[in-house]
């Protein structure tokens, strides 16, 4: 947390609420941090300057790149087709385990001379590729919401599809304003248990997460979600259970499902990387529960 005023370049942030002394509150996710002047949330980019909260990672994308749809994963979304990757710094969890640490660890470095996309520019740089979708990916996009709404927006006129890779750790204020601009999803369920995403990602909670996935659903896109199994921490007969028995009552049996190999990286190397035959084993068996759409991902 660096003490260099923002530029006026910055945007101004969305969901804030000044306090006394001139703090200010976000109610971006369910931290709502509350943020002393000259000083970033937990995300890292989101920053108090003089009582006002702004974005220090509007318009400044720092990982771009052209992928498969399935790579996100997405297998019933435009299958086949190229999505144009985005991604910028911070994070609003802090999983020892996470595989893009390099980007969601990280915080912009005022010294540092970022190349600025606005929203117009990145869209005709995407049909200019000739992919038919733009995804908010690598590291979380409800930590950059302004601008993946304004990017949408202007990929919508432009007749591109928007696809959200995310935590889902948001707040239900934000999922609404943020989730109808999205064509398609994958969320990322780390482990189903409250206990998991408090000693595994950085004191959050599982609970604000289900609501956003239920949020999702009622604005009507297509979502699909990623389990990355962990062996010995969230592969457990009680875990795998409770996670299918709220996907069908909550999301339906028809949701894709992506079980998908964990190996050791960033600051947890505890567990072994994860043998297929337990992805495998957990796929048969969503299958034998009539989940038809399960799928195995990061397999080497």
């Amino acid at each position: 947390m660096n003490e260099t005023p923002v530029l006026e370049a910055y945007r101004k942030a969305d969901f804030q609420e000044s306090l006394p002394e001139g703090k200010v509150r976000c109610t971006l996710c369910p931290r709502k941090c509350v943020i002393a002047p000259g000083h970033t949330g937990y995300c890292a980019v989101r920053r108090n300057d003089d009582g006002v909260l702004y974005s220090l990672s509007y318009g400044r994308p720092v990982a771009l790149q052209i992928d498969p749809i399935e790579k996100k994963p997405l297998r019933h979304f435009l299958p086949g087709t190229r999505t144009y990757s985005i991604g910028t710094l911070g994070c609003n969890l802090g999983c020892v385990f996470c595989q893009n640490h390099h980007l969601s660890r990280c915080t912009y470095n005022p010294r540092y001379r970022y190349r600025k996309y606005e929203p117009e520019e990145l869209v005709l740089t995407v049909l200019r590729h000739g992919c038919e979708s733009i995804s908010f990916t690598y590291n979380e996009p409800t930590v950059f919401l302004e601008y993946v709404i304004d990017v949408a927006r202007c990929a919508h006129e432009a007749g591109l599809k928007t696809v959200l890779v995310s935590n889902g750790f948001i707040t239900p204020e934000a999922a609404e304003v943020l989730y109808p601009h999205m064509d398609a999803a994958n969320f990322d369920m780390k482990g189903f248990s409250e206990e998991f995403y408090h000693s595994m990602c950085g004191g959050a909670s599982l609970a604000p997460i289900l609501e956003a996935y239920r949020i999702f659903k009622r604005c009507g896109g297509h979502a699909e979600y990623t389990n990355l199994v962990i062996p010995g921490k969230n592969d457990s007969n009680k875990m795998i259970n409770d996670f299918l028995d709220w996907t069908e009552a909550n999301l339906g049996k028809e949701t894709p499902i992506h079980f998908t190999a964990y190996h050791p990286d960033y600051r947890y190397s505890e567990s072994p990387r994860t043998p297929y035959e337990l992805i495998e084993g957990l796929q048969n068996y969503a299958k034998s529960r009539g989940f038809p759409n399960v799928y195995l991902g990061n397999i080497c």
